[in-house]
């Protein structure tokens, strides 16, 4: 068995659309990003990657290649899973935290399971993503950007 830890940030902007998950979040700003800037989709890439010894995100899909260029991070995580597959890995479970101070997330975590869960071609059982704030303090408290922390267990 192996275990993977992914961290992922991303500053709030004006005119884009909040992606979480790879579900489109009602909020008046979006994350900045090479990408759809999908901070937890980012970590759970990361901690998948990192698990199997494969590197990071940033080695396979650079914010250099225009490819990538507003890509929707759930493509990304579905190419990880292949890379997963070929190396001989399964996933086992995901568990994530999404730390925003707003806006509220709880109604979408359950969508947010599913779409992960489909992407990576696993049980929802075996996806778990949180929120949480942090009680105003720090960048994610100051409302300045989202932060993602995901692990995950590979057999």
């Amino acid at each position: 068995m192996r275990i993977g830890h992914g961290y992922d940030v991303h500053r709030f902007v004006n005119g884009r659309p909040l992606v979480l998950g790879g579900v489109k979040i009602p909020f008046e700003m979006g994350l900045f990003g090479h990408s759809d800037a999908d901070v937890l989709t980012h970590a759970i890439c990361d901690a998948l990657l990192g698990a199997a010894a494969l590197g990071d995100i940033g080695k396979h899909f650079p914010d250099t290649d225009p490819a990538y260029s507003g890509i929707d991070s759930l493509l990304l995580l579905r190419e990880v899973c292949g890379m997963l597959r070929k190396a001989g890995f399964e996933i086992e479970n995901i568990d994530a935290t999404v730390v925003a101070q707003a806006p509220k997330l709880a109604p979408y975590l359950p969508q947010m399971c599913l779409k992960i869960a489909e992407t990576c071609g696993i049980l929802e059982s075996c996806v778990n993503v949180k929120a949480t704030t942090e009680e105003k303090l720090g960048f994610t408290g100051a409302m300045a950007g989202v932060a993602a922390h995901a692990v995950c267990l590979l057999k």
